[in-house]
This record gives structure tokens, C-alpha cells and sequence, in this order.
């Protein structure tokens, strides 16, 4: 037997010195960081009652914006004509286009406004807004005077409107996601999300449907005189019904959390003054910029390629192929309106199905089936619609209308998942306005200048083709969100019992990651699928 100092021991398999107390203890404040499971006051049960006030008044928003639309691109020749002079018809219709692009290019700047205010005030006070707004601006067009009485005032007075438009939704669309996902079960997201882009289809049928309805009875001369006026002043009516309903909302539970935290936060920072003008920045507007544009640039770039893909395609099929159909195709005015407002109407009944599909398979399935079917069957379904008639037309309008529904029904579920809490209504705002002024809004305009430059039929085809590319490569980077709770925020269930049920997996979960945890640390070499047993008490938990 030797004496003096022990030499020291080789470390063990796992790289740990034998019987270290800072080892352990190391392990047992690792262990106590865990995943923390829910507690019951962390999940949140829906009311029904304000779930469903919630998406009726936002799908109303939604269909006053698209019956605006609708009624502008089935009355596109006959505002040429009204408020331009009558030098060439295709010049008409390519002004009347631009009128249209110029309100998505301010859609931005109402982003800009209306989303960080929305994350900042609520998003209640900032629809209710957009809402007066967008009313007024629609309802107002249908007051102008056309160029024949003020000259080029005309034009002016109707680009006037169309800005106010444009300013307005910049914070529609964006809001009333926001609010529909922030308010829905996290496994029915998906379904009720479906029903904002519902009232989208249906505003567009009512104005699409009006407008024909007008056409056939007082036929093109009477539209020119006036009533191209009608559509536009049944507006007001509709938005009053809307600001109603949304002056009835309350705000969501995740923007109340999210406000209850933030005053906290602001109450811990007023404490130590020194850190008070951090959270002041943070919490301002322009703070809440930068940390969009820096920390969430990856999730701006997915949105706006999603967007983009939705967008094209949805302006393309219900605002300019009335226009190519009659102007480029020559077919008869009523029968291409008939068409698209059938196309219309196969998108409305079709879409909550999507919807809920959507929360069964997920997102991503969707929208790869989508992005990859526009790609393959954009060229067959064009020539189609070339070879006249009504039958293969209306093939082509259908096979058109059955891509538009797959991203019309998973948008509005998938878009908000994207973003946290307290960054999402301004994050979407400008990621998804973006993308509709630099692509989705000026698609009519440049589909009618390129198949007027480059006389090919096939144009539209091509167009769709490339946004099906980039929706597909962005649909590569998109994480699955179905059944999900949204980021930022606790889950959402609809009853107490799923309230408990979710409690309970969640205690299981944080179970089996501390499990998790005590094998990397105390056997590293051990396999991913490779399960020992931690300690008793830990297990237990």
C-alpha cells in the first residue's frame, strides 16, 4: 500500500468525473430547467358565443372588400370608358388596370400604420377603422362625375378613391386573420380561418353577380350611363352592417395576455430605471419594426412567397379573365362573366372543406399539392379557356378554381402562425402587403400590357407557372403549424375537458424530456432511440 496523495481517477464512459457533487448538482439544476409542463390557468377555453361574432364580423370586412373588387374588374371596360377619353379601347382598359394597381401600392404604408397600431392598440379599434374607411372610399366612386363632364379630374377623383381603398385594407386582411386565429381552437384553426376567405368569395360573387345581373337587363349602353354607379353605392349600406357587427367585438385572449405581460414587463422596467428606456423602444413602433425585419426576416420571406402565390392566382382568375376572355379572346361579355362567377361559386362551396382538411393533414400538404398542381396544369387549363365555347372554358375556369381554393382555404390559418403575439398583426400586415402591391394587385396590369406587347394567348399561363415556383420553394421552408398553439401564445381549446387533457400531456411531455435530459448528461454515448430510466423521482413527474 502506498501513501501520499491518490492519484486521480480516468473519467468515466459518459466523460464524467466519478462521484462529482458539482456533476450532479449540475444535472439537478438542469433538470429543474426542464420543459416546464401547463398548469390548467395556461390553457384557454374558447366562448363560443364571441368565437362566432368574431368570424362573422371579420368575413364581413372581408366581403365588403371583395365586392369591391368584384364589381371593379367585371365594370373594367366600362369605367374605361366612363373615365378616360375614347381614344383606343385596349388603352382604356390598361388605364383602368392601373387605376386598380395603384391602390395596392399604397397597401403597404396602410400596413405600415395599421399593423404595429394594431399590436400596439388592439386589433378591434384598427378593423373598426379600416372598416369606416374602406365603405367610404368604394361608396364614394360611385358619386364621381365621368371625363365627359370634368375632363381629366375624372381620373384623378377615381385614383383619389382608390387610394383611400388601398390605405384601408393595407390593415383589413392582416387584422382579420390576426383576430380569427387568435381567437380559434388550435385543432379548428384551419376550419374557421377558412370562413374570412369565405366572405372574400361571397363579396365577389354578390358584386360579380350584380354586375351581370345589371348587364343583362339594361345592356352595355345603360352601364355606361349609369349603371356602372349601382354596385359601387350599394357599399355603403354593407359597411355600415360591418362597422355593427365589429364595434361588438372584444379583443382576443391572446392580445389580452399579451398586454397584461407587456404591462408587467413595462411595471419590472419603471423598477429599475435604467432599463425603462429599453422596454420604451422595444414596445414602440419603430422597435417593433426593426425586430420584425432583423429576428423574423425568415418568416417574412415565407409569408410574402405564400402570399405572392395566393394572390397571383386569385387576381389573376377573378380580375383580369373576365377582361382577356371579352377583350383578347373576344367571347361574349356575359357569357365569360357567367364563368368566373360560376368558378367563383365552386371556390365558395368548396372552401371550408379545404379548411378543415387543413387541420387533419396539415398546411404544408396543401399548399405543396397546390403550388405543384399550379406548375403542371396552368398551360392545359389556358388552352382550355382559348378554344371557346362554353364546355372547355368552363373546364379550364374550374381546374383555375380548384388550385385558387387550395390556398384560399389554408391561408388564413397558416399566415398568423408565423409571427408571435405580440409582433403578429404588424409582421403580417407589412409581410402580406407587400407581396399583393408588387405582385398580386398589379397581375391584371401586367398580364393585359404582356399579352398586348407580345400578342401570346399563353401569357396568363406563364404568369401563374412562376408564382407556382416560388410558392413551391416557400412551402419547402414552411414549418407544420396544424393543431399547434400560435407562437407566442397558450393553447386554445373549446371545452375543459380538452383543457385537461392537454394539462395532462403536457405533464407527460415534461416528463420525458427531463428523462431526456438526464441520459445526454449522464450517458452521452447513449443512442437517440436508446431509453433508460432517470431517476425515480423525476420519472414520476
Amino acid at each position: 500500500m502506498t501513501t501520499g496523495p491518490k492519484p486521480p481517477r480516468g473519467p468515466r464512459r459518459g466523460g464524467w468525473p466519478h462521484g462529482s457533487a458539482r456533476t450532479d448538482q449540475l444535472i439537478r439544476t438542469l433538470l429543474r430547467r426542464r420543459k416546464e409542463s401547463l398548469a390548467i390557468e395556461d390553457v384557454t377555453v374558447v366562448d363560443k358565443p364571441g368565437m362566432r361574432r368574431a368570424v362573422a364580423a371579420t368575413a364581413v370586412g372581408n366581403t365588403m372588400e371583395w365586392f369591391d373588387f368584384g364589381v371593379y374588374a367585371y365594370v373594367a371596360v366600362t369605367l374605361g370608358r366612363v373615365f378616360f377619353p375614347a381614344d383606343d379601347p385596349a388603352t382604356q382598359v390598361v388605364s383602368t388596370f392601373a387605376t386598380f394597381a395603384v391602390a395596392f401600392l399604397v397597401r403597404p404604408l396602410g400596413g405600415l400604420v395599421f399593423g404595429p397600431l394594431g399590436d400596439r392598440i388592439g386589433r378591434r379599434r384598427v378593423l373598426s377603422t379600416t372598416m369606416i374607411m374602406m365603405a367610404a372610399g368604394t361608396f364614394a366612386v360611385g358619386l364621381l362625375p365621368g371625363y365627359d363632364a370634368i375632363g381629366f379630374a375624372a381620373p384623378l377623383l377615381l385614383l383619389a378613391c382608390r387610394v383611400v381603398q388601398g390605405f384601408s385594407t393595407g390593415g383589413e386582411y392582416a387584422g382579420a386573420t390576426t383576430y380569427i386565429a387568435e381567437y380559434a381552437p388550435d385543432q379548428r384553426r384551419g376550419f374557421l380561418g377558412s370562413w374570412l376567405d369565405f366572405g372574400t368569395f361571397i363579396g365577389y360573387s354578390l358584386g360579380s353577380g350584380l354586375v351581370t345581373v345589371l348587364t343583362a337587363a339594361i345592356g352595355e349602353t345603360g352601364m355606361v350611363d349609369w349603371g356602372w354607379r349601382v354596385p359601387f353605392l350599394v357599399a355603403g349600406p354593407l359597411g355600415l352592417i360591418g362597422l355593427y357587427m365589429r364595434l361588438r367585438l372584444e379583443e382576443t385572449p391572446a392580445f389580452q395576455q399579451e398586454a397584461e405581460r407587456a404591462a408587467e414587463a413595462a411595471e419590472a422596467a419603471k423598477a429599475h430605471g435604467d432599463t425603462l428606456p429599453i422596454e420604451e423602444a422595444r414596445q414602440s413602433g419603430r422597435g417593433r419594426l426593426k425586430e420584425i425585419f432583423t429576428r423574423h426576416w425568415q418568416a417574412v420571406l415565407i409569408c410574402m412567397g405564400l402570399v405572392l402565390m395566393y394572390n397571383v392566382t386569385n387576381y389573376m382568375v377573378t380580375s383580369y379573365l373576365p377582361t382577356f376572355m371579352t377583350s383578347t379572346l373576344g367571347d361574349d361579355a356575359t357569357t365569360a362573366q357567367v364563368l368566373v362567377l360560376g368558378t367563383m361559386l365552386f371556390v365558395v362551396l368548396a372552401i371550408t372543406v379545404v379548411g378543415r382538411t387543413s387541420d387533419r393533414w396539415g398546411r404544408r400538404p396543401l399548399f405543396l399539392f397546390g403550388s405543384v398542381g399550379m406548375i403542371v396544369l396552368a398551360i392545359p387549363a389556358v388552352v382550355l379557356i382559348r378554344e371557346g365555347g362554353v364546355l372547355l372554358p368552363a373546364i379550364g375556369c374550374l381546374i383555375l378554381g380548384a388550385m385558387l381554393v387550395t390556398f384560399a382555404g389554408t391561408s388564413a390559418a397558416t399566415l398568423p402562425a408565423l409571427f408571435p403575439t405580440r409582433l403578429r398583426y404588424g409582421a403580417l400586415s407589412i409581410s402580406y402587403n407587400l407581396s399583393v402591391s408588387l405582385f398580386g394587385g398589379t397581375t391584371p396590369l401586367l398580364a393585359s400590357w404582356l399579352v398586348a406587347t407580345t400578342h401570346n394567348t399563353l401569357v396568363p399561363a406563364f404568369y401563374l407557372m412562376a408564382a407556382g415556383v416560388i410558392g413551391l420553394i416557400s412551402t419547402v421552408f414552411l414549418h407544420e403549424t396544424a393543431g399547434k398553439p400560435l407562437r407566442g401564445s397558450g393553447p386554445m381549446v373549446e371545452t375543459e375537458e380538452e383543457a385537461r387533457t392537454a394539462v395532462a400531456e403536457s405533464r407527460t411531455e415534461a416528463g420525458r424530456h427531463a428523462r431526456d435530459v438526464w441520459i445526454r448528461l449522464r450517458h452521452p454515448w447513449a443512442g437517440a432511440g436508446h431509453r433508460e430510466a432517470g431517476p425515480p423521482e423525476e420519472e414520476e413527474e
